[in-house]
Parts: structure tokens; sequence; C-alpha cells
């Protein structure tokens, strides 16, 4: 994790009870659960990681965020201000403060556009941004800059690029709008180690110059821990582990966490003690299981995680560290009680 600069205590931003469903053809009345009661904060400053198997919902957050999916139930607030309430030209400013680095950098760039015109896409619809041609010139020129690439890359087009520099075309393109959220889906995971190590370090460095928060979507857990401050897991449409990075790595409180955790290979390409090998597949988000969703697949499930939700269980040693759990690993024997949800 990179020595970031404090972060606001107050959130920048607050989801509380999201929900979100999704008709499914030829499924009669069934729908697929994306979101079931998401709650999270997103200090300035900060990064947010978000892990979790594909379709446990993280994609479907982030569209919510970007006010691309409007939610069944609960709020979205960005300093108090509820986006999906705004309109005209209140919604296209509120716009600029969240955007999105994608997956693929080549796929997310338009081969017929030079650097420059990528970069400069977004003042097309946000008038008003750059006051002229040489505003937005002297403009491109500085964010090819912040992002390591120079002023000479800004006639280039897409294809003289590698895919790590790619990326960078892309972080300048989402900077351009001067953000404060910005959305970063699996951003690293089409690239070489070794570019990975250079694009993360990118990221580090703009978030300490610009105090930008970072919600950081990924599959790799060794990424996630090297850039993140916090981490949510995410199991079929809900959090059921949060807390600072260093608090889910070392002391994982939810089973399912923990398995996450000794899959994942150590700076050596090791695994760390014993490894958590999981049964069966990721029950339907369309017929998830009752009580606890993630009892099918759990060594400690009793009747209990069957019939009843899984209340929130407290880290006793760390602050904001927390696990959706009946059983969890870090009140064993302890006699301690679990806080209700």
């Amino acid at each position: 994790m990179s020595d970031h600069q404090m972060a606001d205590d107050n959130p920048l931003l607050q989801v509380r009870d999201v929900r979100k469903s999704f008709r499914v053809p030829h499924a009669g009345k069934n729908t697929l659960c994306a979101l079931d009661g998401i709650t999270l904060d997103l200090k300035r400053g900060e990064t947010l990681g978000l892990v979790g198997e594909s379709g446990c919902g993280k994609s479907t957050l982030a569209r919510t965020l970007m006010m691309l999916e409007r939610p069944d139930e609960g709020t979205v607030r960005f300093e108090g201000v509820d986006p999906f309430t705004l309109k005209g030209a209140e919604l296209l400013k509120f716009r600029r403060r969240v955007q999105m680095v994608f997956q693929d950098p080549y796929a997310s760039l338009n081969s017929r556009m030079s650097a420059a015109e990528i970069i400069a896409e977004p003042w097309r619809s946000h008038k008003g941004v750059v006051k002229n041609r040489q505003d937005r010139d002297m403009r491109v020129r500085g964010l090819l800059d912040l992002v390591g690439l120079g002023a000479k890359a800004a006639t280039k087009f897409p294809q003289e690029f590698s895919g790590g520099q790619r990326q960078r075309i892309g972080i300048a393109r989402a900077l351009a709008l001067n953000p404060d959220v910005i959305i970063c889906d699996e951003p690293v995971s089409a690239l070489d180690l070794s570019v990975q190590a250079q694009v993360l370090n990118l990221l580090n460095d703009l978030q300490d110059q610009l105090g930008i928060s970072y919600i950081f979507i990924s599959h790799d857990l060794s990424v996630v821990r090297h850039v993140a401050d916090r981490v949510a897991v995410m199991y079929l449409g809900r959090i059921i582990e949060n807390g600072p990075t260093e608090a889910v790595y070392e002391r994982s409180n939810h089973p399912y966490t923990a398995a996450l955790m000794s899959a994942a290979p150590t700076l050596n390409g090791e695994h760390r003690g014993t490894r958590i090998l999981l049964e069966g597949e990721v029950p339907s988000p369309i017929n998830p299981p009752s009580g606890c969703r993630f009892r099918t697949r759990c060594w400690k499930a009793t009747e209990v995680c069957a019939t009843t939700p899984p209340p929130v269980a407290a880290d006793p040693e760390t602050p904001g560290h927390a696990a959706e759990c009946h059983h969890p690993l870090l009140l064993e024997g302890s006699g301690r009680e679990t806080v209700p949800a």
C-alpha cells in the first residue's frame, strides 16, 4: 500500500443499502439480484479495493456509481448530494466528478483518434472546461506529461503505443475533467507484470499529487494489497467483509475471505499457510441460498446459516473491520458477541 496523503474523515461518497436487480430473459418472473444491500464509504484521497469472484456484482456497483444504472432501493450520495435527483446542467456538471479507467487498454481507445484527440474528447461533451484550442492543446500536453508520456505522444495513434502506454492515455483521459473519484476496473489485468507495477505506481503518485479517490476493482489480491487503503470483499451481491487492508489480509474474519487469502501467492510465489479449497460452484444470483449466501460452500456452516441472515461481526482489535458471519474466525472461542446488523 502506498504512503497516501491523509484522507478526509468526512466521506466523499456514501452508499447506503443499495439494491439492484435485473429481469432475466426466459426466466419467468425471476430476477437476478446483482446488488443486495450494499453499504460503503469512500473518503477523499483514499483507495477502496473491491474484490470478489466473477458475477459477484462488482461491475454493477461500478455502473451504479457512474450513474449508468439506477438503484432499485437505497441511496448514493456525493458530499451529501444524491446525483440521481439532478437534472440538466447540474447533472452534466456532476458527471465530471466520477470517471473510469477501463480494463482493456486496446479496446477502450479509438484507433482512429490521436492521443490528443482521445484525451480531449470529454471536453466536447462538457462545454466550457477549455477556453479555446490553445488552452486545449496546453491542457493535453500537461496531462501527457502528468502520466509520463510527454508532449510528443500527442500526435501518435493508439496502435503506436504499448499496452502500458495506452493505459496511461486512458488515465489521462479520465483526469481531463478533474474528477474527485476514478473507478479503476481491472486496470492492469491485461498488462505484463513489470508494466503493471509502473501503472500502479503512476496511480499512487497521481493520488498523492491530486488527492483523487479510487475505487479499485480487481481479481488480483496482490495488486489490491499494493494499492488499497481499505478492502471490501463481495460475494453474490453483498459486501461480506470490509476493513483496513492489512487487517483484512492478515486477520480475515469471514471464511470466504480466508479462502481467498489462502489462495493468494506471496511475493516469492508461495502460498501462506494452509490452502483452503472451496467446494462447489458459486450459486446463481437468480436463486441465491437462504440465510447466508456463502453457506453452500462454507466448511463452518451450521443450521442457523440456512435460516437466518448473518449478523455483523466486528474485529475486536481493529476498528472499522467487520464481516457478515454467524461463525466469524476472529471470535472463535472468545465468548464475544456479534453485533446485530
